[in-house]
């Protein structure tokens, strides 16, 4: 019955919900952490002052800082604790992009051209590096020390995440259960500490802190599920790039149509995957095949059980407000189109 609940909520969502909507009424302190973003990341050094510059004008979705924000006014208030955690946080989070894009080689980032792509491999690197080193600094400037514990902890579950997918990226080695591990560390972990370290700046209850962890692991789980699912949708974002495919990483809606398909069929697909370059036609084969044994479905069901079980976790604590607002945020990350 829960679940069915859920899923009429989202089909709601999906016609009435847009990010405006969505993060509105934390739309003020938004307005103020860009501010204070900007500041942090200010540097008279010329190069780097050019560069910050571009990265500021490819603005995302901003999920995380509402989730602080969001996580915050429900235990509290906004405040200035819950202004130092949102920007520690987009600081980090913005490093490990412009990270994977250059271990990626990628040349786009948010429809803009990657920083890789235009100041090269080692502009790229020295700019991750310095925005974590703010990240730090602004902890430190602060007096933040539980939200560097946090925040620390969740940079090296990141790390280990990355380094166990380069291990576990053929088809031999990755398993539903290693899946989840790996976007636990990888996705979750830095989900799951925006609700802790909003929690931290409105409250000292323990028992908040601990299931606000939690209840942010499930919804960052969700939250990459879905990312999978883009990659073998049809509609959803116009033409997907299917960039898991060509790039051969395994991910849950082909673990679970493989499961369900015949071994004849699961040979088939590993090597069409095993490929590393795939025709148009092979990769139209293998989004074909997941289709077929219901792979969508099944990852969609399991994205569902997990945001589910997050909002059913945080109706048992004492939210004194937001609480209808933090659902909506909940449900359109896992309604989305991109």
């Amino acid at each position: 019955m829960a679940e069915q609940a859920l899923l009429n909520n989202i089909e709601i969502s999906r016609q009435n919900n847009s990010l405006q909507d969505v993060t509105k009424p934390v739309k003020e302190n938004l307005e103020t952490f860009r501010s204070f973003f900007r500041k942090e990341i200010s540097s008279d050094v010329f190069l780097l002052d050019q560069i910050i510059r571009y990265l500021l004008r490819q603005k995302g979705k901003e999920i995380r800082p509402t989730l602080v924000f969001m996580t915050a006014r429900m235990f509290g208030e906004v405040n200035q604790r819950s202004y130092v955690a949102a920007t520690m946080i987009e600081l980090l989070h913005t490093a490990t992009l412009i990270h994977d894009d250059v271990v990626d080689e990628a040349d786009k980032r948010r429809a803009f051209l990657s920083i890789n792509k235009i100041w090269r491999n080692k502009a790229g690197v020295l700019l991750g590096d310095f925005l974590l080193s703010k990240g730090l600094l602004i902890a430190l400037d602060h007096k933040e020390y539980q939200l560097l514990h946090v925040l620390s902890d969740a940079v090296r579950l990141m790390s280990e995440g990355e380094l166990r997918q380069l291990k576990t990226s053929n088809l031999f080695n990755m398993t539903e259960e290693r899946y989840f591990q790996i976007i636990s560390e990888k996705t979750a972990s830095l989900i799951s500490a925006c609700c802790q370290c909003g929690a931290i700046a409105a409250t000292d209850n323990e028992e908040i802190l601990s299931s606000m962890k939690q209840i942010g692991l499930n919804i960052g789980i969700a939250f990459q599920i879905k990312d999978d699912l883009f990659d073998y949708g049809i509609d959803d974002i116009g033409k997907p790039k299917r960039n898991d495919i060509k790039e051969r990483k395994v991910t849950l809606p082909l673990i679970y149509a493989l499961e369900q398909a015949s071994a004849a069929e699961r040979l088939n697909v590993r090597r069409l995957m095993r490929k590393r370059k795939k025709s148009q036609k092979e990769i139209d084969r293998i989004v074909a095949f997941v289709h077929k044994h219901n792979g969508l479905a099944l990852a969609e069901e399991k994205m569902i059980s997990y945001s589910e079980s997050a909002l059913q976790k945080l109706k048992n604590l004492p939210v004194i407000n937001g609480y209808d607002d933090f659902e909506a945020l909940v449900e359109f990350i896992i309604t989305r189109k991109k």
